[in-house]
């Protein structure tokens, strides 16, 4: 399992409205609530919307450095560029470095500039499924998006993230679905799902459901930190 195995570098793709900037946020929260040394490394810079490196200043509030623009203020961080310290945490031996990759196969196709970090074993590779979204509501939309990625990083993926939610709105039906699809992308690829997200809010119903036996992965805890509240407000 990802929190327990060591391994160095954990990679997250998937498409724009995934979930995925969020699912790394916590994932290096609970990775340092754990006592390893963590950094993210925000490669997504083709996406606007959503990105890991605008929580920098929360995030190093809890020693979690984030790497990737060149640009830190608020305007320059929209400009594709990325910091000549990209490199730093995946020199460092003792740091978990998360990277937050570009949202479709374009975006992730800056990673390739960082491939003799990614020898094989030494990294986890991961595919967010989202199944709410439209590129990924179906078994061939995800298998699509799998390929797709794997074929413009020339990595291969070594696992799965349901995180099928609708934000503030998600229940634990959209778990199951997520699980269900998930299940379907393991039957055809042999990828393991190695979490679940679960917004924070459904923790204790989802304790208490016949869905938590089905879950034999870890589940991870996701608080919505990139989406403002206002944005959910009924007008």
């Amino acid at each position: 399992m990802i929190l327990t195995e060591g391994k160095r570098i954990v990679i997250v793709g998937g498409h724009y409205g995934s979930g995925k900037s969020e699912f790394c946020l916590n994932l290096a929260l609970s990775l340092k609530a754990a006592g390893r040394k963590v950094a993210i490394i925000d490669l997504d810079l083709v996406n606007p919307y959503f990105r890991s490196r605008e929580k920098s200043d929360y995030l190093l509030e809890f020693g979690i450095p984030v790497y990737g623009s060149s640009y830190k203020t608020e305007i320059t961080m929209e400009v594709p560029a990325l910091g000549a310290n990209t490199r730093v945490p995946l020199e460092d031996p003792e740091m978990t470095s998360i990277i937050d990759l570009g949202g479709n196969s374009a975006g992730a196709l800056v990673s390739v500039q960082f491939i003799r970090y990614f020898r094989t074993g030494a990294y986890d590779f991961l595919c967010v499924i989202n199944r709410n979204r439209p590129e990924t509501a179906t078994l061939e939309g995800a298998l699509h998006q799998i390929n797709d990625i794997q074929d413009r990083t020339g990595l291969t993926f070594t696992g799965l993230i349901n995180n099928t939610h609708l934000l503030r709105e998600t229940s634990l039906a959209d778990l199951e679905k997520g699980l269900d699809l998930c299940d379907a992308v393991t039957e055809k690829t042999a990828l393991p799902t190695e979490f679940t997200g679960c917004p924070d809010f459904l923790l204790d119903a989802l304790k208490n459901s016949p869905l938590r036996k089905r879950i034999t992965h870890e589940i991870m805890p996701i608080r919505f930190l990139l989406r403002s509240t206002w944005l959910d407000q009924r007008i």
